[in-house]
């Protein structure tokens, strides 16, 4: 068993969810991997299953009923690890725009103490590094963080990235009942809670390419709860964290 679990949801990933196994399993540092998988009509579950066989003891599914939201499937995985005894768990998407060589960086970075997470992150310094993103999406997200900040004053260059690595005690102290967004406002609240809790956060630069394969799951819906959500942070009541 590895140190380290990669937590993958998963939701029509036919094109991407082999290659994207393959290529993690390929790497010099061992991982194991997870797919939240939330019931794919496509047969994404499938393709895990027949390559459980070929990589046993080291890539696991959780199925789930349907789509329930980014945020609790990364929680049910959150909880499998901790189950499992992991001491760092890693967010990433099924469809490359997270690219699986940066793994290692991420891992380093955080079973080195630099940071208890340690983000992936897009916008480090100021400097933007996305590749095929609408330039109305790439302002929606640089701005989204640039109004996180503002808002929370988390000294967090990428407050929306989805790319993180967590170390076990941060996941063991936080109240996964407590967390209350689903979509990608989850990314920022966990990234919050843990500086609320004292746990220090490390961005690593990375070069996030939007997927080629598969279809986005972004929607005006996902994008308005995290507008709105990031204010409510700022007057929950933390001494019930």
């Amino acid at each position: 068993m590895a140190d380290t679990l990669v937590i993958t949801p998963t939701y029509n990933e036919k094109e991407n969810i082999e290659k994207i196994i393959r290529k993690v399993f390929s790497l010099p540092k061992q991982f194991d991997m997870l797919i939240v998988e939330d019931n794919s009509p496509d047969g994404t579950a499938d393709i895990v299953k027949r390559l459980m066989q070929e990589f046993p003891d080291r890539l696991f599914i959780k199925e789930r009923k349907g789509k329930l939201g980014l945020g609790t499937a990364y929680l049910a995985g959150f909880q499998w690890g901790l189950e499992h005894g992991y001491d760092y768990m890693i967010e990433m998407d099924a469809d490359f725009s997270h690219n699986p060589d940066d793994l290692p960086r991420l891992y380093e970075a955080c079973a080195s103490g630099k940071g208890d997470v340690v983000v992936g992150s897009r916008y480090v310094d100021g400097k933007i590094s996305v590749v095929n993103w609408p330039m109305g999406r790439l302002m929606m997200s640089y701005y989204a963080s640039k109004y996180v900040h503002l808002v929370t004053r988390m000294r967090v260059f990428d407050a929306t990235a989805g790319f993180v690595c967590y170390s076990r005690k941060v996941l063991q102290k936080m109240k996964f009942d407590k967390v209350k967004f689903v979509g990608y406002a989850f990314q920022i609240e966990m990234k919050y809670t843990a500086t609320r809790l004292g746990f220090k956060i490390f961005e690593v630069p990375i070069i996030f390419t939007d997927r080629v394969l598969g279809t986005s799951k972004m929607s005006m819906k996902i994008f308005k709860e995290a507008f709105f959500g990031v204010f409510s942070l700022r007057f929950r009541k933390w001494k019930n964290y």
